[in-house]
């Protein structure tokens, strides 16, 4: 290990506000480290440990290829099966996409629906079963052809849960306990998002504002998620037992499966942008990048690096290996600071792959002051260019009713003691006060601040003077991305 990673971890943990992190180190085959740093709440003296738990969130995207590769070994289901040979119901808008989209396509982000679409459907909790929510996928238009470009989603990952369930009889969770967890000995690891809150040593979530403050989100447990968007970022995890999960894989999988389906979820499949690193970090410059099955891939100072990401609301982890070198390292941290770990993970890999020191914690503090900076300069704009004397062209009555969207649902308007109220009909956090902005445009602010999403909302009128339409946008730029107001399309079907 680096000479005094512990006091570097520290360091790191002062530098960008992180109260506690954890991290495992594999190597040949061997646990070098599985340790906790910080505490697990700020303010408290919990401290963190290597069985602390941490929601993993999108890195649990490759224990969902992991479960549809042990399937494909055992001759119930092909890579290339179509999606529809499976699950009949089934449905994107295009129907040659429809026909087309493979199991192999559900998990790499190549589907043309836009980034994040459908996540609306999902976060905060809502009512919709997952079934339901990969039902509605029909409604959402692809915005770029199919195959065509690379555009992240989740939504996906939850059709590949319901194909798990339809080819094996069992639900994703069973499967992915019975299958993986078990047979991995990663007795810590929880597979059901819901049993999380009710665990003796977890992780609490902390976020940031637009400034980088940090405070304890208390609400997590009521807006971050439910069981049914596990296949797509449901594990909660330990530093110890992802340490036997690295292993696992860059052992090519034989404890659980063989190596030739290692080699397809770590295979390239769809291109990725290349990402605009600046100066202060040039050493982590990637190129060849790529999205596997479940990880992304990229070559980094001419060595090959399996990697993911994963994020909830005040959570960020971060799984890495470097198979060449039969090295793995995992970071999973209690705030949304992704330049923390990296400044870890880029630290721990300069040691094994021999290429000398860089101040790593000086770049990313650069990189996470640029950001906020940038966050606060977006904010001033969104909010700066407001007309304070136009009026709404209608008295605020005239704004009430039912307004439908096709893939989300119905939203409701309403008067409450002399002010305009907003409800979504299947989330119930979103109940908010619309207050006007200017011209057409109101903004909501929901009632439950801790969203940190407030959404304008403009409402387009007929020559005759009605509303023929409204669309939401959100107002800051720290709005996390799976509040995808964007794609609502909403439309009266009942006036008040």
């Amino acid at each position: 290990m680096p000479p005094g990673l512990d006091a570097y971890v520290e360091k790191v943990l002062k530098t960008f506000h992180v109260p506690g992190l954890s991290i495992a180190v594999v190597k040949d085959g061997q646990t070098l480290l599985a340790k906790g740093y910080g505490v697990r709440k700020m303010g408290r003296d919990l401290k963190v440990d290597e069985h602390t738990l941490f929601p993993i969130a999108s890195n649990t995207k490759a224990f969902t290829a992991t479960a549809l590769g042990i399937l494909a070994e055992r001759g119930k289901l092909q890579w290339n099966d179509k999606v529809i040979d499976h699950l009949p119901w089934f449905r994107l808008s295009d129907p040659y996409a429809t026909r087309e989209i493979t199991i192999k396509d559900l998990l790499v982000h190549n589907s043309g629906l836009a980034p994040y679409a459908g996540d609306l459907l999902q976060f905060p909790v809502t009512t919709f079963t997952r079934r339901e929510i990969v039902e509605r996928i029909r409604h959402l238009p692809l915005v770029n052809s199919f195959r065509s470009a690379y555009a992240y989603d989740n939504v996906l990952y939850l059709a590949a849960g319901e194909l798990i369930q339809a080819v094996s009889g069992m639900e994703w969770e069973e499967f992915i306990r019975k299958e993986i967890l078990e047979p991995a000995n990663m007795k810590e690891t929880l597979h059901r998002f819901s049993l999380f809150e009710k665990q003796p040593n977890i992780a609490y979530s902390h976020i940031p504002d637009s400034k980088g403050n940090i405070s304890v989100l208390e609400t997590f447990f009521e807006e971050g998620m439910s069981d049914k968007s596990s296949p797509a970022g449901g594990i909660v995890s330990t530093a110890a037992d992802m340490a036997k999960w690295m292993q696992i894989q860059l052992d090519s999988g034989r404890t659980l499966f063989r190596p030739s389906t290692a080699a397809l979820l770590w295979h390239g499949v769809n291109p990725m942008p290349e990402l605009n690193v600046p100066a202060w970090i040039a050493p982590s410059r990637s190129s060849l990048n790529a999205y596997a099955l479940g990880f992304r891939v990229y070559m980094n100072r001419g060595t090959k690096v399996v990697t993911h990401g994963g994020k909830l609301d005040g959570f960020v982890s971060c799984v890495m290996m470097f198979p060449e070198i039969n090295l793995g390292i995992t970071i999973l941290t209690n705030q949304e600071s992704g330049n923390a770990y990296n400044a870890i993970i880029q630290h721990i890999a300069d040691y094994y792959l021999k290429t000398g020191p860089f101040d790593w914690i000086a770049g990313f503090r650069k990189q996470e002051d640029a950001k906020f900076a940038r966050f606060s300069q977006l904010e001033q704009q969104a909010l700066g260019k407001r007309d304070s004397n136009s009026r709404p062209a209608l008295p605020l009555e005239k704004y009430c009713g039912t307004y439908r969207d096709p893939w989300y649902g119905d939203i409701d308007i309403t008067m409450e003691n002399g002010a305009l109220y907003m409800q979504f009909s299947r989330t119930p956090l979103f109940h908010g006060k619309v207050e006007h902005w200017q011209y057409e445009t109101f903004i909501v602010r929901w009632d439950h601040r801790e969203i940190r999403g407030d959404a304008f909302i403009t409402f387009s009128l007929t020559p005759e003077g009605k509303i023929d339409a409204a669309k939401m946008k959100a107002v800051s730029p720290l709005t996390d991305v799976s509040l995808d107001f964007h794609d609502l399309d909403l439309k009266p079907v009942k006036r008040n």
